[in-house]
């Protein structure tokens, strides 16, 4: 069965200024959902409450305009496909995708997840329970995103995980483990800003590799790695 759900919730500037919450509850395969938020203090989910996906594929494009806004959601099912979109300051995103029920884990993972603004705290967590066997993530910050806290957490045996970021005081953490496939784990991470403090800890049997390009910053890299070879280029002024 094939479910397609729109939301569209707007709060034009002249209208009192209200919250729109969102609880969304979805059983079943192949769903694919819309979101468009505008306003302040909105949720799709919150700390409590997550909103929560459970089927085989789903494929989400969710957009949130305004601050302190709060997304959070919750899937579980083989397949996930789909974009976080986010603009304005002082807003959460939380995004778990992992094994439920009978569905499997998030064995194939597409995300892409775009913020707009500061203040902003993002939260990735992958395959926490069964690895993702396939895991592309994608997260990016517009020219202008200051102090915000990125912080992913990927298990999987292959994982691509690009983050760009143009702003300052950013505080990344990012954590890939598993054992990874014989291409290993691959981190790209493209930072342009002042003042970051960055992260990184990579896991596996295979060769895993780090790319870390910096413009116009004063960082402090820590980077772990727990296998045989884990190469790091770095190139940055």
């Amino acid at each position: 069965m094939k479910t397609l759900i729109k939301f569209v919730m707007c709060l034009m500037m002249f209208s009192p200024v209200l919250a729109n919450d969102i609880y969304v509850t979805q059983s079943g395969n192949t769903l694919t959902l819309d979101v468009l938020q505008d306003g302040q203090n909105n949720t799709i989910g919150n700390s409590t409450t997550a909103s929560t996906v459970t089927g085989a594929t789903s494929n989400f494009n969710i957009d949130q305009v305004g601050d302190s806004n709060v997304l959070t959601f919750d899937i579980n099912g083989a397949s996930y496909t789909g974009t976080f979109s986010t603009t304005g300051n002082s807003n959460n995103i939380v995004f778990n995708c992992d094994s439920g029920g009978s569905n499997s884990s998030c064995a194939t993972v597409t995300a892409s997840i775009i913020w707009v603004g500061s203040s902003n705290d993002i939260d990735i967590d992958v395959g926490e329970t069964a690895d993702a066997t396939g895991a592309n993530i994608t997260i990016s910050g517009a020219s202008g995103s200051d102090s915000n806290v990125v912080a992913a957490t990927i298990d999987g045996t292959s994982v691509i995980f690009t983050l760009n970021v143009n702003g300052d005081t950013n505080n990344f953490l990012v954590d890939i483990d598993g054992d990874g496939d014989s291409a290993g784990h691959t981190y790209i991470h493209n930072h342009t800003g002042s003042i970051a403090d960055v992260d990184i800890t990579q896991s596996g049997i295979y060769d895993n590799m780090i790319t870390l390009t910096s413009h116009r910053i004063r960082r402090r890299v820590q980077r772990r790695s727990m296998n045989r070879t884990s190469p790091v280029r770095f190139s940055g002024y």
